[in-house]
């Protein structure tokens, strides 16, 4: 759902970018009309780089640009469209972050107590003594990835084999812990996507309830989310949305879009759209959803590289990295058949949220479109740049990191 090395290097070659001396100093936005045609150009460049279908939104302040390019279906030609449903995977975490916030701040939860106070002997012996909810919030447990497991690139027919299977919290937890350990607790930062599992044991075991039920009371709810949610077992995707491929040993594509998502969870089982995206991210970043000092908590970021503090960090289900025009805070999310970025200015004014229906592929023209496409959308074009050859290293890894 996310590659923890892969995301130090995207990380890394961002940081080699000019970078502004923070949000104040971004480069110039050309009017609404010619920023929204170098957008739909990006797109257009990354289907004709490779890519079957693309979409996104994308927000300035008070505009908005509903974007697509390229094809829902390679079968039929059915094109994609701006408003589909998007299984977007790892974003699921900010949600289950801001959850799991929300209860610190009604003194349910406590970020540096250990998860064994509240789940015990879900992580065995000295060492549910030691990860706390925080370090599970922003991945410093050390605790092994089941995901690695079950989703083997170098074995296809896993994917088929995951399918159609209901897997339970507990067993993926199991799974991750038989994993060898990444770190000491607390010591490093390491993307483990079975924090997120044990977090929303956590949720369901404060409150009563089913973390999704937590989730979508506390937030989709309010924030009128209508076209978010969390399919369970259900393997189908309601409403309009595209098919998900994986490139098959045999050449073709293969769709992926009818997938028990039991196997991600709470660490990324959730179907929504971008313009939901965009919603949630604002209402985030501008203090709608927590205090103050719970905001800045969850913006209190641990490096994915220490030799490159400067490059991105990780928060409480939330990260940063460092871009042409400042800070861009947000996630992304990758599952079989399924890309999304989402990123977003501090202040929540600038925003993309883009989904893509093809993983695990090698498109180096589709990737460097686009990355081009989200600095254009979150930072606006620099001046005197070209964002496509200047992104192309970036846009290499950002294809990598699904």
């Amino acid at each position: 759902m996310l590659r923890r090395t892969l995301l130090t290097m995207l990380a890394g070659v961002l940081l080699a970018m000019p970078v502004a001396a923070g949000p104040a100093t971004a480069a110039p936005r050309p009017t609404a009309p010619d920023r929204g045609a170098v957008l739909q150009q990006l797109l257009e460049a990354e289907h004709a780089g490779g890519m079957p279908g693309v979409f996104a939104q994308v927000r300035d302040g008070h505009r908005t640009w509903n974007l697509a390019a390229g094809v829902a279906d390679v079968t039929t030609g059915r094109p994609v469209r701006p408003s589909f449903r998007q299984r977007v995977g790892s974003i699921t975490k900010t949600f289950v972050a801001t959850t799991v916030l929300q209860l610190v701040g009604e003194n349910r939860v406590r970020l540096d107590t250990a998860i064994a106070h509240y789940l015990p002997g879900i992580i065995p012996g000295e060492l549910g003594r030691r990860v706390t909810v925080r370090m599970l919030l922003n991945h410093t447990s050390g605790l092994g990835d089941y995901d690695e497991v079950l989703v083997n690139l170098a074995d296809p027919e896993s994917m088929e084999r995951l399918r159609f299977r209901t897997i339970t919290p507990q067993q993926l937890v199991r799974i991750g812990l038989s994993q060898p350990p990444t770190n000491a607790p607390g010591e490093r930062w390491s993307y483990s996507n079975t924090n997120y599992i044990v977090l929303g044991l956590l949720i369901e075991r404060v409150t009563g309830h089913r973390y999704t039920s937590e989730v979508t009371r506390r937030i989709l709810r309010p924030l009128h989310l209508n076209h978010t949610y969390f399919p369970g077992t259900d393997p189908y995707i309601r409403g309009p949305h595209s098919k998900a491929y994986v490139p098959w040993p045999d050449g073709t594509l293969r769709d992926f879009s009818v997938f028990n998502m039991s196997w991600a969870w709470a660490a990324g089982e959730m179907i929504s759209t971008m313009a939901d995206l965009n919603r949630f991210y604002r209402a985030l970043l501008t203090g709608r959803l927590l205090r103050p000092d719970l905001l800045a908590q969850m913006q209190t970021a641990v490096p994915f590289d220490p030799s490159m503090p400067d490059a991105g960090g990780y928060g409480l289900g939330l990260f940063w990295l460092a871009a042409p025009c400042g800070r861009v805070w947000g996630h992304n999310g990758g599952v079989i058949g399924m890309t999304t970025d989402s990123f977003h200015s501090a202040d929540g004014r600038h925003q993309v949220s883009a989904a893509q229906n093809l993983a695990y592929a090698s498109l180096p023209r589709a990737q460097e479109a686009h990355l081009a496409f989200l600095l254009t959308a979150v930072c606006g074009p620099q001046e005197g740049a070209r964002p496509a050859a200047a992104s192309r290293p970036l846009a290499t890894t950002l294809a990598a990191l699904r």
